[in-house]
């Protein structure tokens, strides 16, 4: 018995020791090119870099010049704005579908399908066919106008002060089908038990729904929200596609600001300052998340 443990140990250690080998390609890619870009991006961000990159020390002048960038509070704002509503939105909504869909309607797996389609989208696509629908001349508007209510008015695609949110609006269809797939699978994997108590005890289901279940599926109401508080961050095509940041720089957002001076105004520092700005906005966010998932349940575990 002790010899074939003995024997079993190097054997194991062999193919652990390859799937090391095999990992380590990848482990190079993500340290070298992802890492190393970051540190890169952020080092360039303290230097007066202008068309070209260069080395230099110019300590927090780029970030100065950002705080004072009239376009770049704005686009803070803008983000801010879309981040709420969005991602409040969608958990509203991805909440109901799922819901509605785990009352085991007919033709289940149509539903779900046709939910889900929108986010198997790009966001280009998206923002292009939105940009149609809400446009004065060729969308809603007109469709309602020439159903004989003339004097209806939906114009806030070209509205600075509404603008944002027509984004929202388009972002929350989009999203809202990965909200839905995400709660009902925690739905699905509810206690049937529990179900079978709050009916005997003649408890609403939408109660049952916002008491038992809403809390029981924490864990994954918590990481749609990561994974859509991400996709705000790094909202860049849905603007570019829908807006182009306009009219003028009313739907203005940190990713476009810093694609248009990085590619377009040739100002390397002030748009590797913004991209930190957003790096550190993001570490912010998945911190607690990696916390709550990794490091606090590690400990419990141990």
């Amino acid at each position: 018995m002790l010899g074939g443990r003995a024997d079993a140990r190097p054997a194991r250690w062999r193919r652990q020791l390859g799937a090391k080998l095999a990992l380590l390609p990848l482990t190079a890619v993500v340290i070298v090119v992802y890492l190393g870009c970051m540190l890169w991006t952020v080092r360039l961000s303290f230097s007066s870099s202008k068309l070209l990159p260069v080395g230099d020390w110019a300590g927090l002048q780029q970030y100065e010049r950002l705080f004072a960038n009239d376009r770049f509070l704005l686009s803070a704002i803008n983000i801010g704005i879309f981040g709420v509503l969005f991602i409040g939105g969608c958990l509203v909504f991805g909440f109901l579908l799922a819901v509605f869909i785990d009352q085991r309607v007919r033709a289940e797996g149509v539903l779900r399908t046709v939910f889900l389609f929108p986010h198997a989208m790009s966001l280009v696509v998206t923002g292009l066919a939105w940009q149609w629908f809400l446009n004065p001349t060729l969308g809603l508007q007109k469709l309602v106008r020439d159903l004989g209510f003339a004097g209806f008015t939906f114009d806030w695609i070209v509205n600075q002060q509404m603008v944002i949110y027509t984004l929202v609006i388009a972002g929350i269809w989009q999203a809202s089908g990965l909200v839905m797939a995400i709660l009902l699978a925690g739905l699905r994997g509810v206690d049937e038990d529990l179900w079978k108590a709050a009916r005997v005890d003649g408890i609403p289901a939408w109660r049952v729904y916002l008491s038992i279940a809403l809390p029981l599926i924490g864990p994954m109401v918590v990481t749609a929200t990561v994974l859509l508080a991400v996709q705000v961050v790094k909202l860049y095509d849905l603007v570019v596609a829908m807006t182009r940041g306009g009219p003028g720089i009313a739907s203005e957002v940190p990713a476009k600001f810093v694609m248009d001076h990085l590619f377009e105004r040739n100002n390397i520092g002030l748009a590797t300052a913004a991209a930190s700005m957003m790096l550190v906005t993001v570490v912010a966010i998945l911190a607690p998340w990696i916390y709550a998932r990794y490091v606090r349940e590690t400990g419990r575990r141990t």
